[in-house]
């Protein structure tokens, strides 16, 4: 019994270092599928700051196809958008719309490395865009002392980004419209 006791124990032991989350987790988003041609609620989780220094900015670019974006205002921090043309009109419930946000920036906290938030927009995903596809919003995360890049995406050949990337861009995966 003794014996069984002690690979139970390892087993659990090498069980909970496997499934602690690394250091090196990523900015994600919470709800990663959605439908096209409907609203969308963007919740981006910061799991930790820049090498153990706090955040104090986060910037994400919206990709084309995601309109009508109105932000989250967060105490502590200030709210900038970055508006601009879209490279094609999209259809947001009935009507075109050529230009919005492209940029959202929060500014301030500090978030400490030891704690978590969330950081929110709300938006349109266009009828526009290609069901079963994937669509990216780079982050950029500054800190006290650094910076996070969470922008790479995914090369020509692939649907994804390098499994082993250390810096992917959150993605969303687009479902058929309902």
């Amino acid at each position: 019994m003794s014996v069984l006791r002690a690979h139970a124990r390892a087993a659990a032991l090498l069980a909970a270092f496997v499934f602690i989350p690394s250091a090196h987790a990523h900015v994600t988003l919470q709800v990663k599928e959605a439908p096209i041609d409907s609203g969308y609620k963007a919740i981006f989780s910061v799991p930790h700051g820049c090498k153990g220094s706090a955040t104090t900015k986060i910037r994400i670019r919206i990709p084309e196809g995601v309109v009508g974006v109105k932000p989250q205002p967060k105490a502590g921090w200030s709210l900038e958008t970055i508006k601009g043309d879209y490279a094609q009109p999209h259809m947001r419930y009935g009507t075109k719309v050529r230009s919005g946000v492209k940029e959202v920036i929060w500014t301030g906290g500090p978030l400490p490395d030891d704690y978590y938030d969330e950081f929110v927009f709300v938006g349109y995903l266009s009828g526009e865009l290609t069901p079963n596809s994937t669509l990216y919003f780079p982050v950029v995360q500054e800190c006290e002392q650094g910076v996070a890049r969470w922008i790479d995406l995914p090369s020509a050949d692939k649907k994804a980004p390098d499994d082993h990337s250390d810096s992917p861009a959150p993605g969303l995966k687009l479902l058929p419209k309902r």
